[in-house]
């Protein structure tokens, strides 16, 4: 795969690990694989305790058939109900399968990045492989390449090197997600299903991941006003526009922080007051505040983001989630183990995309509230996705929403 451009700082290596602002079951993307129904038991707290599945002991001179797996995340644990979760769940999914394998949650509660990389170097010498869950262990490059008999699956980061540049490791599977695709398809939803032809998307910090769910929903937009005769606006407000990693303007609407709910609810109900009815959300806990604005209003839905958050969309007897844009993490976490097990895994950085089914939107009854006639609209779109007659924009793909095409 092509390596990412040289990173700015590590920060802006993340991909959405904190764009998500709420929970909600497991669900596809369209076109994926069938998947265990099995909930994730709660986190241990920053404790390393075996939650799945219990290790057979090896006869004498044998080695025990299972593999001895832990995942490590921080700050929110693996019963988050968001990405941590989602990646557990992929885990979990594999035991069932696998029942002589274990799994052991280690929580880092500081989110500090040093700490994250301590964390997994307190535990390299008691497992097979170990899971790590975001951008913060981008630094357990040193760490994988001292244990060499270790597998190590880093989600939505790529390992760097000293000088703060991608670099693949041979016992490293690290992938991120184009997250431009789910954006796309939430643009989409937000275009076709808009009463007040006003929508809107919400974003944390203008790192790359986020950009791209932005750039995404913005060309969603577009393709469906030039191919509905639509004239949806998006609405942005100039004191919130970003700024990416490279100094480039980016506008939008970014709260400037993944932790900020009051600023997000301040946003929020800005754009509420601008006539906007749809919101997409890639903002992390500053997107609770967003949620908090949608669900005081009349009339407003949310999208949203990197996993099925129709739970919390909850209002009474109500509900304002009309779909999420997912990445689907589980399920990519589940074949890397398989991959350990079936003797083809291979490290390496990648970015997947919905030809891997790894990108997507939620569509499953009873978890969205879109019309039957967006969903098919929607479904056609992720086919040409997956083909590549669609390619949406993204931070450093070199297009931009003004001159998408297809």
């Amino acid at each position: 795969m092509k390596k990412r451009m040289v990173t700015v700082m590590l920060a802006a290596a993340m991909a959405c690990s904190l764009a998500a602002c709420g929970g909600g079951e497991k669900a596809a993307a369209p076109g994926a694989a069938p998947e265990s129904t099995e909930e994730a038991a709660p986190a241990a707290d920053a404790a390393e305790t075996e939650t799945a599945g219990e290790e057979a002991p090896a006869a004498e001179g044998e080695t025990a058939a299972g593999l001895k797996i832990a995942i490590v995340s921080s700050p929110s644990g693996v019963d988050d109900g968001s990405f941590n979760q989602d990646n557990y769940n992929g885990i979990l999914a594999f035991i069932e399968s696998h029942p002589d394998s274990t799994v052991t949650p280690v929580q880092e509660t500081t989110g500090d990045v040093a700490a994250a990389v301590q964390a997994v170097a307190d535990i390299v010498a008691d497992y097979d492989v170990i899971v790590c869950c975001g951008f913060q262990f981008a630094g357990i490059t040193t760490i994988a390449q001292e244990n060499p008999d270790v597998k190590f699956v880093l989600v939505d980061a790529f390992p760097s090197g000293e000088d703060g540049s991608d670099v693949e490791v041979d016992n490293i599977y690290a992938m991120q997600f184009a997250e431009q695709e789910s954006g796309f398809f939430a643009g989409m939803a937000a275009a076709l299903e808009t009463k007040s032809n006003k929508v809107s998307v919400v974003n944390g910090i203008a790192y790359p991941s986020n950009v791209n769910y932005q750039y995404g929903f913005e060309c969603g937009v577009k393709y469906i006003n030039d191919t509905e005769g639509k004239s949806v606006e998006l609405v942005e407000l100039p004191s919130y526009a970003g700024t990416d990693v490279t100094g480039a303007d980016v506008g939008g609407n970014y709260v400037g922080s993944f932790a900020d709910e009051a600023t997000g609810k301040v946003v929020g109900n800005a754009l509420i007051a601008e006539g906007v009815d749809i919101i997409f959300v890639a903002a992390g806990a500053s997107g609770n505040g967003v949620l908090t604005a949608v669900k005081e209003a009349d009339g407003v839905y949310f999208i949203g983001c990197d996993v099925d958050q129709y739970d919390d969309g909850a209002n009474g007897d109500s509900n304002v989630v009309l779909t999420s844009g997912v990445k689907v993490m589980h399920l990519n976490v589940e074949r890397a183990l398989n991959a350990v097990v079936d003797g083809s895994f291979k490290g390496g950085n990648v970015t997947l995309h919905a030809d891997t089914d790894s990108t997507g939107y939620i569509n499953t009854d009873g978890r969205h509230q879109l019309s039957a006639d967006s969903v098919t609209k929607l479904d056609a779109a992720y086919e040409q996705i997956k083909s590549g007659a669609i390619v949406p924009a993204a931070n450093f793909n070199g297009v931009t929403p003004e001159d998408f095409s297809w």
